[in-house]
């Protein structure tokens, strides 16, 4: 070691010793003479040892940790065969460790000054915590979770406290549990600053006795900073004798360098970056910031990182942030591109795939498989059938291959059926929809998303064991009812669940992924291809003719004007015949449309057969050439055929309108024989699983008829048994002609040869209303059967007019619909979030999809704003003592306030007209905005001067004010300021000529605006509106009007500048305004109480010592600054705070309703009527609790119980007035009353609610009479005749019934009420049958 010289003369020398390598200080003589033995170095490589090199190290860590390797000596050859018999748990030796104790004794650490002075030695004071309160489970849960029973392993408990959002900060809850200085480093750093050491243990009496401890020397290790360029030109100074400095600079300095022989410039690291794979040297990855230069599994990856197949693997760790270009701060969530090479070596990165397809794979599809692999979450945005099932098929299999779970959440039953039919045969997969319970124990599940959030909110334990959460037809979260479900379920899911998400294209997509990885904390890769599988030709069909007006993405202008032609010729033959032309589309009434064969009334108010571009129902002669709706059909299908565009879905939007459709193509027959053959075989088959009665179903038999020729009918008033053999029957191709609702396009996926749009016009359940681009797009993209046909051919029906180009572009090559947040608060959640300490409803509203760009901004306002508080304000230096500026104007705003609401309502109202009379005081708002102008009116409104005519006093400024430029007159003409007027001659006698009155002529000879001097004032003759009056004034002078007006008379003008002078009273600048009440006559109390202020206010500022100050209008501006300076920090703060999150005012009134009735108590703590409201998920929570509560039911037998229950999930609207018992009757008469007293409520504290239609939409008692027919045992043949409701809508709606039984068992064993748990046991019971209850086609198989 070199020699160190001080500046103390006290040289040493400082060395290792030991084999730990303890640093060693030797002092030095002053002088040193050179040996042989100083130059040696200090630790030299035995020869009995090999040189060390990246590959020996390597080879050795493979050998020693990473090979697996038995024991030679017991798994030889000559002992095969052998049995060991010994214990293994007593081989294995695991400590059992002790119980977990409840509660656990902390230190309270306190800041040294404010610790009691008498004590001669501080000991900390012990704080006594729960350990549930103490392990915060950061990855999985709120709390230490203990697993419940098996029975609640699946759906929960409402008992159990839900798994920790992923993406919350931890630090929140930790930060309320631990007392001060516990978890921080105050203890370390008072022992650092010299303090004393506590050795008495928390809850200790006396201390440790540790006995004699033997004394080590020891040393510090010290390694030279290899940072200084040249250490010997280090100033002396720097190397004095500081053993602080000294130890420090070893303790940051140790372990600097990686000890590698040889030259490093071989050793090598490859880094892909964003798109071709290249290598870059170690000195290059020198620069890139190191974890922890200590670590050395760190130095142990990076040399394994240079051998192997994993080189490429690192290669796309590293290209993370490929295609983004970030700062330092800003991390990117969602993350696009960077996948150049993944398809070109997608067998070497994923040589062993979990999943083998039968088929190459797409770019985006391999993309996607590979970040699965890596355990990364994606989205994928694709058209439909181009193959996003791939990843989720991948996403099971990687399930099945960890031995996790995966789940699969779709927006529709239909979807979960058929994913359930279409997975069962690859994988171990279950079942969850509201009615079925299938395999729940499987690797992979498959559910709704309703199933998943109520999971998530009753902290399931399955929970534990998923990997993945695929989101399929991730579009949905549009949807205005349930998109709100996805963003709960996605807010909810705990940070260890990655992501699969699915969906259409939308030009939103980055966003919608950034919002996810921000949320979750965790990175999106946003993947995906707009190329269609299928390219699509759109087309015109007009008058028994196809014209094409769209392919590959471009429009074509020619077939659109060939279509019109067609049209004009068409209409002129009409016109000949005496018809005369077709008003257009836009022009038509909506009251042309036909509901149930009635037409409607000129307001609209339900779902109509509005069809075609402004065409009514075909019963309305108004097609020009009368020719039938059969005969539209038979031409459109005769085309289809001859072009053989066979099989094609027609896309009807009304349940109405799809079966009149396919009534009229009853002579038409497009099956062979054998299809007939399979078609009645498969029917049978189906439907023998029915009971006799229900197999003779009208709508079964009708339906048969048609299936037997080939032709199709899909909407939700079908049975559901029925709709699958529709489905299934379509997929094998037996079908060709099918009409349907939009659902058939989200909820199967079975794509035809041709799509057929019967109408470009829908009925949302508001109104009318063209389709949007993204809902056209998903119904087309139905067309084109991959690796089938070559091009999907799309059909647009024009009965009596052609479509505008511009509706065709934006309809066709228009964008997508844009992802929007459809988030909405409901008391159901926020009584889950409350139940829940941890979890806030602020911190759901924070990230909601809603509130996603602000927050988003959230780090650049908290930087304003610290920049913004670190600026200094400016003090204003008064030359009258304090300063009184800031009130003086804050006076000002108040006031100017005030004037904007009077004006309007008093100065321009009839009431004040009588008093705007020639000699009448008033003040008039200045136009230079220097001053309030006190004024008198000389002449009222005439037929030749329609405004009044006014003279007022005009201030006269002072010289230094008079010489500001006129761009400072400019900003401050907005702000009226009360300025000084120079002295006037009070006393001076003024003399009038003597010249004889003579009558007013009404002629205004002076020229306007007159200004001149009288009396020491300067005064101004003016036009003014009523908008220019700030005030009337109590009084009234005499004026001259022919000496102001005709003669201009100096007198005149003196006489009455004098009187307007001599009106001050008390001091003050104006005279009092008229009393709003005595003279006005005003009987609006706020408007009296605002008039009273505002001349308050008048009579303040003119009182003020800022008045009359010269440097008024510099202290003015000055207090502008300050006011905008406040008024931004205090946006600033709003903004970042949870008063502005747009939900916030709804929340805080839903927060006062639910205490009003109790569910939760003034300390938000859910009571147990909240409780019971959690298990309400079927019906209106609120509506449910109440009923509940109120003992409704007690008087009514199971079947009128669950009959009346029936109003809860019934949806449609209109139906048929049911014909009630009398105990049922007075029920839902009792049961609508809760409903409007809930409502008032509501209204009460400020929710947008009106109690009519909140009772309306909530209950609906259209199928109260057939629930409870069904109940006592009616067959359903007979049930179906008691409503004008489709059999498929009663089905369903029963089957929901079951669940609200099931949910009022729960809640009724809650409260403890055991009549009324038997009693919804027995109505479950006494629904659960026959046809209602068939089982799905695609869950048990044909």
């Amino acid at each position: 070691m070199d020699r160190i010289d001080t500046v103390t003369e006290l040289p040493f020398r400082i060395g290792f010793t030991g084999h730990t390598g303890h640093l060693r200080i030797e002092p030095l003589p002053s002088v040193q003479q050179s040996t042989p033995v100083n130059s040696l170095p200090d630790f030299i490589l035995p020869p009995a040892f090999a040189k060390e090199t990246p590959e020996s190290i390597t080879k050795f860590v493979e050998e020693k940790y990473l090979l697996p390797r038995l024991d030679e000596d017991e798994f030889c050859a000559e002992k095969s065969g052998r049995q060991w018999e010994f214990d293994w748990f007593d081989q294995a030796k695991v400590d059992l460790e002790p119980t977990m104790p409840r509660t656990v004794v902390v230190p309270a650490w306190e800041l040294p000054f404010r610790r009691s002075s008498d004590a001669k030695k501080w000991e900390p004071a012990s704080v006594q915590v729960d350990v549930s309160e103490l392990m915060v489970e950061a990855d999985n849960s709120i709390g230490v979770r203990i697993s419940g029973p098996p029975k609640d392993f699946v759906k929960g408990s409402i008992n159990n406290r839900p798994f920790r959002p992923g993406g919350l900060d931890d630090s929140q809850s930790a930060g309320r549990t631990f007392p001060d200085g516990a978890s921080n480093g105050e203890w370390v750093q008072e022992l650092l600053v010299g303090g004393p050491a506590q050795v008495v243990p928390p809850i200790f009496k006396q201390g440790m006795k540790l006995g004699d401890l033997k004394g080590h020397s020891c040393s510090w290790i010290f390694c030279e900073d290899q940072s200084l360029p040249n250490s010997k030109a280090t100033p002396e100074s720097t190397l004095s004798v500081q053993f602080d400095d000294l130890f420090k600079r070893a303790w940051e300095d140790d372990v600097t360098e990686v000890p590698i022989d040889g030259d490093t410039s071989d050793l090598q690291i490859n880094v892909i970056e964003a798109g071709s794979p290249r290598s870059i040297t170690s000195t290059e990855a020198e620069n890139k910031p190191e974890v922890s230069n200590d670590s050395e599994s760190s130095v142990i990856d990076q040399i394994l990182s240079t051998t192997g197949s994993g080189g490429l693997t690192k290669d796309l760790d590293e290209s993370g942030d490929s295609g983004q270009e970030k700062s330092k701060d800003a991390k990117v969530w969602a993350v696009t591109g960077g996948s150049d090479g993944i398809a070109d070596h997608f067998d070497e990165l994923v040589p062993d795939m979990a999943l083998d397809f039968p088929f190459e794979l797409d770019a985006f599809q391999k993309e996607a498989i590979y970040y699965l692999e890596k355990g990364e979450s994606v989205f994928v945005a694709a058209h439909t059938s181009a193959g996003k099932t791939v990843v989720a098929e991948y996403a099971f299999a990687l399930a099945s291959k960890h031995c996790t779970r995966a789940v699969y959440t779709a927006p529709i039953k239909t979807i979960s059926n058929q994913k359930y039919r279409d997975f069962s045969g690859k994988f171990d997969v279950g079942l969850l929809t509201g009615d079925v319970s299938l395999r729940p124990e499987a690797s992979c599940l498959i559910m709704t998303t309703e199933i998943l959030r109520s999971m998530l909110y009753r902290g399931a334990d399955i929970i534990r064991d998923i990997e993945w959460v695929i989101f399929d037809e991730v579009h949905y979260v549009n949807d205005v009812e349930r998109g709100v479900v996805w963003e709960e379920v996605i807010i909810m899911l705990p940070r260890h669940i990655n992501f699969v998400l699915l969906s259409a294209t939308v030009p939103n997509t980055v966003e919608f992924a950034d919002w996810i990885g921000r949320t979750k904390q965790k990175q999106i890769r946003v993947t995906g291809t707009t190329k269609r599988p299928v390219p699509l030709e759109h087309c015109l069909f007009y008058s028994g003719e196809v014209y094409k007006i769209c392919e590959q993405e471009k429009f074509i202008s020619q077939g659109l004007r060939a279509a019109k032609d067609a049209h004009k010729r068409k209409t002129m033959t009409t016109g000949v015949s005496g018809y005369g032309p077709l008003a257009p589309a836009h022009t038509q009434k909506p009251n042309t449309g036909f509901v149930r064969g009635k037409p409607n009334s000129s307001k609209q108010t339900g779902p109509q057969n509005f069809v075609g571009t402004g065409r009514a129902h075909q019963g309305n002669n108004n097609w020009g050439s009368r020719v039938s709706e059969k005969s539209v059909w038979l031409s459109l299908i005769n085309k289809l055929s001859k072009m053989s565009l066979l099989p094609v879905v027609i896309f009807c939007f009304s349940k109405n309108r799809c079966d009149k459709s396919a009534d009229n193509l009853r002579e038409t027959d497009l099956t062979s024989r054998s299809e007939k053959s399979e078609i009645r075989v498969f029917c049978d088959k189906a439907f023998s699983r029915l009971k006799g009665s229900d197999r003779n179903l009208p709508q079964i038999v009708r339906v048969q008829g048609l299936l037997h020729r080939g032709i199709g009918v899909h909407h939700a008033g079908l049975l559901p048994i029925v709709k699958e053999v529709v489905e299934m029957l379509f997929c094998r191709g037996v079908i060709k002609i099918l009409f349907s609702t939009e659902t058939f396009a989200m909820g199967v996926n079975a794509p035809a040869r041709t799509v057929v749009f019967d109408s470009v016009r829908k009925f949302d359940g508001k109104e009318f209303r063209q389709l949007l681009a993204g809902e056209y797009t998903q119904m087309a993209g139905r067309a084109g059967r991959r690796g089938l046909d070559k091009i999907g051919s799309v059909l647009v029906m024009c009965r009596d007019e052609i479509p505008d180009e511009s509706d065709l572009k934006s309809l066709i090559t228009g964008s997508a619909t844009r992802l929007e947040s459809q988030f909405r608060l409901t008391y159901i959640m926020i009584m889950h979030l409350l139940r829940v300490e941890e979890l806030k409803v602020e911190d759901m509203l924070k990230r909601s999809f809603a509130e996603f760009h602000a927050q988003k901004k959230l780090p650049e306002q908290q930087q304003l704003l610290m920049r913004k508080l670190a600026q200094p304000i400016k003090s204003i230096d008064c030359i009258k003592g304090e300063p009184a500026i800031e009130e003086y104007y804050e006076w000002y705003l108040e006031a100017e306030m005030y004037s904007n609401q009077i004006t309007e309502a008093v100065l321009q109202s009839s009431v004040s007209q009588p008093f705007l009379s020639p000699g009448r005081l008033v003040i008039v708002k200045s136009q230079s905005g220097q001053d309030h102008l006190l004024g008198v009116i000389l002449k009222s409104p005439s037929s030749a001067n329609k405004q009044y005519i006014v003279m007022v006093l005009t201030p006269s400024l002072p010289s230094t004010l008079q010489g500001s430029d006129d761009q400072q007159k400019k900003s401050n003409a907005g702000l009226q300021i009360l300025m000084p007027k120079s002295k006037r001659g009070m006393d001076d006698d003024y003399y009038y000529s003597s010249s004889t009155a003579r009558k007013v002529s009404g002629v205004v000879k002076i020229k306007l605006a007159h200004c001149g001097t009288a009396a020491g004032a300067n005064y101004e003759v003016r036009e003014t509106d009523t908008k220019e009056f700030l005030s009337i004034c109590n009084a009234k002078i005499k004026i001259d009007q022919v000496g102001l007006l005709e003669d201009d008379s100096t007198a005149a003008y003196s006489k009455t500048v004098d009187s307007l002078l001599n009106q001050k009273v008390d001091g003050n600048k104006y005279p009092p305004a008229l009393d709003p009440v005595k003279d006005l006559k005003l009987k609006d109390v706020s408007l009296v109480e605002a008039y009273y202020k505002w001349n308050n206010l008048l009579q303040k500022m003119s009182q003020s010592k800022c008045h009359n100050c010269i440097k008024l209008e510099e202290h003015i501006k000055f207090a502008r600054e300050i006011k905008k300076y406040r008024d931004e920090v205090n946006t600033l703060k709003f903004q970042m705070s949870d008063e502005a999150l747009q939900q916030m005012p709804d929340f805080q009134g839903r927060i006062d309703v639910l205490k009003e009735l109790r569910c939760i108590d003034s300390d938000l703590v859910v009571e147990i009527k909240g409780r019971v409201a959690c298990e309400m998920n079927s019906g209106e929570e609120l509506i449910c609790t109440e009923c509940l509560f109120d003992n409704q039911f007690d008087d009514l037998e199971p079947e009128e119980a669950v009959a009346l229950m029936s109003a809860f999930v019934f949806q449609q609207r209109n139906a048929s007035e049911p014909s009630l018992t009398p105990r049922l009757a007075k029920a839902r008469d009792r049961l609508y009353d809760t409903a409007i007293k809930l409502g008032n409520i509501q209204a009460k504290f400020k929710i947008q609610i009106e109690p009519e239609e909140y009772a309306r939409e909530n209950l609906k008692f259209g199928l109260v009479e057939v629930v409870y027919e069904w109940a006592k045992g009616t067959p359903f043949a007979d049930i179906c005749d008691l409503t004008d409701v489709p059999e498929g809508l009663i089905v369903r709606t029963i089957v929901r019934l079951d669940e609200t039984c099931r949910e009022f068992r729960n809640a009724a064993a809650i409260m403890g009420n055991s009549a009324l748990y038997k009693k919804m046991e027995v109505a479950s019971n006494a629904i659960k049958r026959d046809i209602v209850f068939a089982a799905s086609l695609y869950i048990t198989g044909l």
